[in-house]
């Protein structure tokens, strides 16, 4: 009797570990993450990075580096002038239209360019959803996806809110491009991907497009 309510105990003690474990991390991915201020000094010239700028279809696996995560969003689509809250990348009419999300293994999260951080908007690996047919690169670590909100545009018809718009997340995409030619990252500018249920996902409004998207991961050697 005393043998079977060791071994209860010891049974009972192994799945709290693991409940705690499990509520641990479903806390931890529910919090913002904080990323380090971008290092602006790193990388290669413009004219470098022009040099060697190219379209990537392969990927290492390994999980983005969180100074390299806060330099790529910065050089994206960051805050360059915090007292005009101007940004990296222009846009028309200085409507800042576009967000950018970032999709990894755990979740989707949505970059907070002031506060420089990631606020979680779902869980899960969703990857797939994003690389669509072209399952080969479903494992590239990270996937930054611009989306343009054409509410924040004070004037024109819809059909130019969607030029404007277009041009904008064009911009944004070149910013990456270039940074990841740049810090020795790989990356390519993508249109396909699962636009509804990735909206589903990101709980995105009707005046919210998914517009590009880019895989991005360290040079696979």
């Amino acid at each position: 009797m005393r043998r079977n309510m060791h071994i209860n105990k010891q049974i009972a003690a192994v799945v709290f570990l693991i409940v705690s474990v499990v509520f641990s991390t479903f806390a931890e991915m529910s919090k913002s993450i904080t990323l380090p201020s971008p290092d602006k000094k790193r990388g290669l010239s413009v004219m470098q990075a022009l040099d060697q700028r190219a379209s990537a279809n392969e990927f290492d696996t390994a999980k983005i580096k969180l100074q390299d995560m806060s330099d790529l969003l910065w050089a994206a689509n960051g805050v360059n002038r915090p007292k005009e809250k101007k940004r990296t990348a222009p846009s028309a009419l200085n409507a800042q239209d576009i967000d950018v999300y970032v999709c990894m293994e755990n979740g989707i999260y949505l970059y907070d360019a002031f506060k420089n951080q990631l606020d979680i908007i779902a869980q899960g690996d969703h990857r797939a959803l994003v690389a669509e047919m072209q399952t080969e690169i479903a494992h590239a670590p990270v996937f930054v996806l611009l989306v343009s909100d054409i509410s924040r545009f004070p004037i024109g018809k819809d059909s130019q809110k969607l030029t404007w718009a277009a041009m904008d997340a064009g911009i944004v995409s070149q910013n990456i491009s270039l940074f990841c030619a740049s810090a020795g990252l790989s990356t390519k500018p993508r249109v396909a991907m699962d636009i509804e249920k990735l909206g589903v996902l990101l709980k995105l409004k009707s005046s919210m497009y998914l517009m590009m998207n880019s895989p991005v991961g360290y040079r696979k050697k």
